[in-house]
C-alpha cells in the first residue's frame, strides 16, 4: 500500500524526511553549539517597552516568524528553482538543513544575546565598522526591494479578483497604507493578533498542495535517474542557488530574526522558533517544486509563477484551493513586505540611537522610507522586464546579504573557541554562489562563466585567507578575544 501511494515519488517523499530528520538531529547538534541557556534573562524582559520588545508565547513567535520569512520565496522561488529539475529537491534540503537553518537560529540567538540588536549592528560588532557601513546599505536596499516587490504582485492578483474600478494602483495605495499601519503599531497589535493565522493559512496551503500531490501521483523525476527535464537554459550553477532564495536560503531571514529575538521567553525555543521555521519553508519550498514540476511535464513553463499557483491551486483544492492561494500569493507576500519595513526603520533607529517609544520618532524614519519604497515599486510596474530586473537584484541582494551573516557568525563562534566548520564552509559556498552571479549575469557584468567561477574562487580563497589570519592573530592574543 505504501509504495502504491509513493509511486513515482519516492523521491520527494525522501526529501520530506530527511527535512524533518535535519530538524530533530541536526537542528539540536547547532542548539549545542551555540549553547543556548534556558536560565538566561532574555530582551523581552529585561528591555520591555511594549512596543517592539514584548513577551509572546513561543508558538506565536514560531508563526510569525515563519510568516515572516516566507512570503512569496518558498513558493515563486522553488517554482522558478524547478526548471532546473529534481537538482532544485537537493537544493532545497540540504541547503535548509545545513545553510538557511543554521544561518537563521545562530543570527536569532546571537540578537537575543545582544538585546534583540539589528542585524547591521551585529555585523557591525564581528566584522568591523567599514564592513556594517556597506552591510546597512545592502540590507536597506534588500528591505526595501521586498517592499516593493511583495506589494506589485499581490496588488496584480487582488485586482483580478475585484471590480474593475479597483484596479492595480488602488489596491497598491491600500496596501502600503496597510503597511505604515503595521510598521508603526506596537508588534502585538497587528502582527502579533493576525500573522498566526496568517502563517497557520500558509502552512495549511501547502498541506493540501501535498495531499493532492499523493492523491493524484504525477509522474515526478527521480533523483537516481538524473535531473529530470531542465526547463531553465541558464546553467544550474550558480543560477538555481540564487533562484531559490527563501526556501533554502536568505539573507532577509536574518533581518526578521531580531524582531522575535525581542519577544522570546527563553533561550531553549530559538530552535523551535528560528530553526523550525526555517525547515517549515524548506518543507514548503519543497512541496511547491514538486507540484511545478508536475505542472511543467503537463503545461509548460509559459506561464508566470502567480499564474502557476492559482492554476495549481483551484485545479488541485477546488473552490477551498483558490481561497487559500489568495492568502499565500496574496497574504503572505504583504505580510513580508510590512515586516521588512519595521525591520528597516528598526535598522535605522538602532545605527542612529533613536529611541522607538514615541510615535514621532518612528514616523520620522518611516515615512522617508515608504517614499523611497513607492519610488522603487513603480519603476518595478514600469514593464514585465521592470520586475523582473528588481526581482533578480532583490534575489542576488538576499543571498549576498546571506554571506556578511555568516560571516559574521563565523567570528562569533571562533571568539568563544567554538568549532566554526559548520558556518564556515555554508559561508564559504555562498561566497562562490554570488560572486559568480554577478559576474555572468545579464543584469551583472555579464562574463563568460570560466571567468566568473575563478574570480569567484579567487574570492573565496582571498575571504578564507584573511580569516585565517585573523584568527592567528586571536590565538597569540595579538586582538581581543571578547568583543
Amino acid at each position: 500500500m505504501v509504495t502504491f501511494v509513493i509511486a513515482n515519488m519516492v523521491t520527494f517523499v525522501i526529501a520530506l524526511i530527511v527535512l524533518v530528520l535535519g530538524y530533530v538531529f541536526y537542528g539540536k547538534f547547532i542548539e549545542r553549539l551555540f549553547g543556548a541557556d534556558p536560565k538566561r534573562e532574555v530582551p523581552a524582559k529585561a528591555m520591555a517597552d511594549g512596543v517592539d520588545y514584548i513577551a509572546m508565547p513561543t508558538w506565536k513567535a514560531y508563526m510569525i516568524q515563519f510568516l515572516n520569512i516566507a512570503g512569496l520565496g518558498p513558493i515563486f522561488g522553488a517554482i522558478m528553482g524547478a526548471k532546473f529539475g529534481t537538482a532544485s529537491y537537493l537544493w532545497i534540503v540540504f541547503g535548509t538543513i545545513f545553510a538557511g537553518s543554521v544561518h537563521d537560529y545562530l543570527s536569532g540567538m546571537i540578537s537575543m544575546r545582544h538585546g534583540g540588536e539589528s542585524l547591521p549592528q551585529l555585523i557591525g560588532r564581528y566584522l568591523g565598522s567599514p564592513i556594517q557601513k556597506v552591510f546597512i546599505i545592502f540590507s536597506m536596499v534588500l528591505l526595501v526591494l521586498v517592499g516593493a516587490v511583495f506589494v506589485s504582485q499581490p496588488a496584480d492578483i487582488l485586482a483580478r479578483l475585484t471590480p474593475e474600478s479597483m484596479g492595480v494602483n488602488m489596491w497598491i495605495v491600500i496596501i502600503f497604507i496597510y503597511y505604515l499601519i503595521a510598521t508603526l503599531f506596537p508588534i502585538d497589535k497587528i502582527i502579533g493578533k493576525f500573522y498566526p493565522i496568517f502563517g497557520a493559512a500558509l502552512l495549511f496551503m501547502a498541506l493540501g498542495i501535498m495531499v493532492a500531490l499523493f492523491i493524484n501521483r504525477p509522474e515526478l523525476p527521480e533523483i537516481w535517474k538524473g535531473f529530470g527535464t531542465k526547463y531553465d537554459k541558464n546553467p544550474i550553477f550558480p543560477m538555481m542557488f540564487i533562484s531559490i532564495a527563501c526556501g533554502a536560503i536568505s539573507g532577509f531571514h536574518a533581518t526578521q530574526s531580531p524582531l522575535m529575538a525581542r519577544c522570546m521567553t527563553n533561550e531553549n525555543k530559538g530552535r523551535i522558533v528560528f530553526y523550525g521555521a526555517m525547515i517549515s519553508e524548506g518543507i514548503v519550498a519543497l512541496i511547491w517544486a514538486a507540484a511545478a514540476t508536475a505542472y511543467f511535464g503537463e503545461h509548460g513553463t509559459d506561464q508566470g509563477a502567480a499564474a502557476i499557483v492559482l492554476d495549481i491551486s483551484k485545479t488541485w483544492l477546488g473552490k477551498v484551493g483558490g481561497l487559500l492561494a489568495v492568502i499565500g500569493v496574496v497574504v503572505a507576500p504583504i505580510s513580508s513586505g510590512d515586516t521588512a519595513l519595521r525591520s528597516a526603520r528598526l535598522i535605522v533607529a538602532d545605527f542612529f540611537r533613536i529611541k522607538q517609544k514615541s510615535i514621532g520618532s518612528r514616523l520620522a524614519i518611516s515615512i522617508p522610507l515608504f517614499i523611497i519604497t513607492f519610488f522603487a515599486l513603480f519603476y518595478s510596474l514600469r514593464d514585465k522586464e521592470g520586475f523582473n530586473i528588481i526581482w533578480r537584484y532583490f534575489a542576488w541582494s538576499n543571498q549576498t546579504l546571506a554571506v556578511f551573516t555568516l560571516w559574521a557568525i563565523t567570528v562569533y563562534l571562533t571568539l568563544r573557541k567554538k568549532k566554526v566548520i559548520f558556518t564556515l564552509i555554508p559561508a564559504l559556498f555562498m561566497t562562490v554562489v554570488t560572486v559568480t552571479y554577478i559576474f555572468m549575469a545579464p543584469e551583472g557584468f555579464s562574463l563568460a562563466p570560466w571567468i566568473a567561477y575563478i574570480i569567484a574562487g579567487a574570492v573565496a580563497v582571498s575571504f578564507l585567507i584573511i580569516y585565517l589570519f585573523w584568527k592567528r592573530r586571536l590565538d597569540k592574543g595579538l586582538v581581543k578575544s571578547e568583543e
